[in-house]
């Protein structure tokens, strides 16, 4: 048993080692995660409104739906808050000593991550089609264009990050698991 390391528990307390986290695929996945939220969130913030000389207020580009502009910005700042909080886990859970602990951290993420996908991939489905249907007397100028397709192409790219993410705990939450047994198996029986 001298041996054997717990996963993630083997070097609780240990010192952190930005390299090796930073090299850890969830993490690339994660920081790809919270710079699509950001580039989905400035798009629709710095170009997704426009102004028409004959009204008053604001229009969103995509068809002139407000719903499409205020999915686009709350799922944008959701996910730049989301990945940025599982982002600060994962560097904390490597300290966590408790396999429960650990298992409940993976749980979260796995449900978290597909939760996200799915976020992710409506609104792809939804902005996509607001664009499609958007008429060009909205938009004479065809203001905002490249914006709104980058929005809805950083939103198809987060459906895989998420995704991608939700696998990659899956995988976590079998190394946890065999932690687990293996500990039930090799624990000295309490006299």
């Amino acid at each position: 048993m001298d041996g054997f390391q717990a996963y993630g528990a083997g070097k609780a307390g240990g010192a952190f080692d930005p390299l090796t986290f930073i090299r850890q695929p969830q993490t690339v996945l994660r920081i790809f995660c919270w710079v699509f939220s950001i580039v989905v969130l400035g798009c629709i913030a710095n170009e997704g409104y426009i102004n028409r000389p004959e009204a008053v207020e604001e229009f969103c580009i995509f068809n002139q739906n407000q719903n499409a502009c205020n999915y686009a910005v709350a799922v944008g700042m959701l996910g730049f808050l989301c990945s940025a909080g599982f982002l600060a886990l994962d560097v904390y859970f490597p300290q966590i000593s408790g396999v429960k602990d650990r298992k409940k951290a993976v749980m979260a993420d796995i449900v978290v991550s597909a939760l996200w996908s799915l976020i992710w991939f409506v609104g792809f489905c939804f902005l996509a089609n607001q664009w499609q249907v958007s008429k060009p007397e909205y938009n004479p100028l065809n203001e905002g264009a490249d914006a709104a397709r980058a929005t809805i192409v950083f939103c198809f790219f987060s459906v895989f990050t998420w995704g991608g993410l939700a696998l990659l705990s899956l995988e976590r939450l079998k190394k946890v698991s065999y932690e687990e047994e293996y500990n039930k198996l090799f624990s000295p029986p309490l006299a």
